[in-house]
């Protein structure tokens, strides 16, 4: 439930939010007025200081209604900043559409262009500004005399539970306090609890609780004002869909948003987006392909492909050949058929059971031998996966997704792990934006199963921005 001091800071943020506006509308009506300062143009004409502020004052309450809309109101001091710093943005930007598209269409209402962005961009400043000293004032005022600080009580003992205990030891800023941590729930204690440190939250993760129990509990909590948090054991970040089947409630657990226009709208940017690629980098693969090409004949065996197909499974369990730059020497990558091939599966199974540093289904040899000099660096910076652009063209992969594995590596999967082939596999996905080829592969499971719950268009443009940085993070050889 909210404490008071966050009510106060949620009422407090209004004003604030309109006086920063004001002053920040005055601010750049006075920089226009000193165009000798910033060298500006002339003023092809001018208006009076008491008409435009009316016009600030007249539009004024439609922008706070924009910021109310976007989210801007919903006040928790556990927030961050930057993501506050944002929407604030993000808000602004939109009311500036709006004046831009208002002036328009009434041009005799209001002409000055310099205005209009100088205010968009000090409007951002102020109320940031604004909105950061607030947060500060707030979290001085949590930590130092415990203003703000909700009262925690935890049920049940589980991994799930033990990681939250930790997080909230971890970060006071969060705004928790630890009052309780029981194994399972009874009325009566939790009333004792309240009574002793008093209770304004509860988190309940225990599987042995039974429907009547939780049902009591819930009660008792509405009826003392306590918030009462569910945290599924078994259904681990699934997304649920309420109804009503013959009368009852039902919930349906929705397995991903990569169903009907999601997958429309995913496959629409997959295209989009490889064909930029490929364009943009066109000139570092053909680069690439010359020096592949180059390395290849101080090989023992000489005239090795520049790109090198190898097989793996795909969504559905379908195979498909992943496009690289070829970075083994020749003789270690040839087809497992032949003789020579199956003298190359050999001795990779010998470096496996040598040098692999993961366990579980993968594998991953440190200081692989059969790497060519071009190689290492193509693989240090991912450039050999470039290829597979034209995958995810050809509507094999996606480029996010789960990383495609091998038929021997998904032969090793538990019967839950096959959940990673529900959808494309990608080029990159959460788990390499995360770590890369260092994660464990249960940890790299839970990442991509997230990712599947949650998929938005949002995330995968996020992902694909956060790569370009993650690729030159040092990583395992």
């Amino acid at each position: 439930m909210k404490k008071r001091s966050e009510l106060f800071f949620s009422a407090v943020q209004v004003p604030m939010d309109a006086i920063m506006i004001i002053l920040a509308a005055l601010s750049a009506f006075l920089i226009r007025n000193i165009p000798e300062i910033l060298a500006l143009k002339p003023k092809l004409y001018s208006f009076p200081l008491r008409s435009y502020v009316s016009i600030i004052l007249m539009i004024l309450p439609f922008v706070i209604l924009v910021y109310a809309i976007e989210g801007l109101y919903n006040l928790k001091v556990t927030r961050k900043f930057w993501q506050e710093a944002l929407r604030v943005f993000s808000a602004t930007s939109i009311f500036l559409v709006i004046i831009i598209v208002t002036i328009f269409l009434k041009r005799e209402w209001f002409s000055s262009r310099f205005i209009i962005l100088a205010g968009w961009v000090l409007v951002v400043v102020y109320v940031t500004t604004g909105r950061y000293v607030l947060q500060k004032i707030q979290k001085a005022l949590l930590k130092k005399r415990g203003i703000g600080v909700h009262r925690l009580l935890l049920i049940g003992r589980n991994g799930k539970m033990d990681r939250i205990l930790k997080m909230i030891k971890q970060n006071p800023y969060l705004g928790y306090k630890i009052v309780g941590h029981e194994e399972t729930a009874s009325i009566r204690m939790v009333r004792e609890l309240r009574e002793q440190r008093g209770v304004d939250e509860i988190i309940v993760c225990d599987s042995l609780l039974t429907d009547s129990e939780q049902e009591k509990l819930i009660d008792y909590c509405a009826i003392n004002n306590i918030a009462y948090k569910f945290i599924p054991t078994t259904l681990q970040t699934a997304k649920f869909e309420a109804g009503i089947f013959n009368g009852e409630p039902i919930i349906e657990i929705r397995h991903t948003p990569l169903e009907g226009w999601g997958k429309i709208l995913k496959r629409i940017f997959d295209i989009v987006s490889s064909i930029v690629l490929i364009i943009i980098l066109s000139p570092l693969m053909l680069v690439t392909a010359l020096l592949v090409k180059l390395e290849s004949f101080g090989e023992k065996r000489k005239g090795g492909p520049i790109i090198y197909k190898n097989e793996r499974i795909g969504s559905d369990g379908k195979k498909f050949n992943v496009y690289k730059f070829r970075y083994f020497k020749w003789e270690f990558c040839t087809d497992p058929n032949t003789e020579e091939g199956k003298k190359a599966l050999e001795y990779e199974k010998e470096l496996i059971a040598k040098l692999s540093i993961k366990k579980g289904p993968l594998y991953k040899i440190k200081n692989d031998p059969r790497k060519t000099k071009i190689g290492t660096f193509l693989e240090r910076f991912s450039i050999d996966e470039l290829p597979q652009l034209f995958n995810v063209l050809k509507g094999d992969m996606s480029l996010v997704g789960p990383r495609p594995h091998q038929e021997r590596e998904v032969a090793k999967y538990n019967e839950y792990h096959r959940r990673l082939l529900t959808i494309k596999p990608g080029v990159t996905g959460m788990a390499q934006v995360s770590g890369r080829s260092d994660l464990e592969f249960e940890d790299e499971y839970k990442l991509d199963v997230f990712y599947i719950e949650n998929w938005s268009l949002w995330q995968d443009i996020q992902i694909c921005l956060k790569t370009v940085l993650v690729l030159f993070r040092k990583r395992r050889n």
